[in-house]
C-alpha cells in the first residue's frame, strides 16, 4: 500500500512539474515604419498561450517613458490569445528603438519585445535639405 501511494505521489508531482504555461508571440518586433508627428502611436503585440496552464502576465515595462505598454488584466487560458498594447508618443520626432519587457509565469518567464520606426515632422524642412541647396536657393 505504501508503494502505491508513493508511486501516485511521484506521478502527481511529475505531472505538476510538466504542466506549464507557454507564451508565443506572432511577432516579437513591431515596425511603425515612417509615421507623421502626432499620429496614432498605438500598436498591439498578439500572443497565444500554447501551454497547458493559465498564463499570467505579471508585469510589462518599457525601456523609456515615451512608450506605455498595457498588460492583459486576466489570465490567458491554454489555447487562447491575448494582447499587449503599446502606445508610443509620436510627438517626439526621432527614430524609434525601444524594448518592452514582458514578465509572466510562462516556461520562458522574461521576453523582450521591440518596436522600431521613424517619426517625422513634414511641416518642417530637413536640415539636410537645406544643406543641399545653394545660398541663392535658400
Amino acid at each position: 500500500m505504501k508503494q502505491l501511494i508513493t508511486i501516485l505521489f511521484i506521478g502527481l508531482v511529475s505531472f505538476a512539474v510538466n504542466a506549464q504555461a507557454k507564451i508565443e508571440f506572432k511577432s516579437d518586433t513591431i515596425d511603425y515604419g515612417t509615421v507623421e508627428k502626432g499620429s496614432d502611436g498605438v500598436r498591439v503585440f498578439e500572443f497565444t498561450n500554447t501551454g497547458d496552464e493559465p498564463l499570467i502576465v505579471s508585469k510589462v515595462s518599457s525601456s523609456c517613458g515615451c512608450t506605455i505598454p498595457k498588460k492583459p488584466k486576466n489570465p490567458i487560458m491554454p489555447g487562447k490569445t491575448g494582447e499587449i498594447e503599446v502606445k508610443y508618443d509620436t510627438n517626439r520626432v526621432n527614430p524609434i528603438r525601444k524594448t518592452i519587457t514582458v514578465i509572466s509565469n510562462a516556461d520562458t518567464p522574461t521576453v523582450a519585445l521591440k518596436i522600431k520606426g521613424l517619426v517625422v515632422d513634414s511641416s518642417k524642412e530637413s536640415v539636410l535639405e537645406k544643406k543641399n541647396k545653394s545660398i541663392v536657393q535658400q
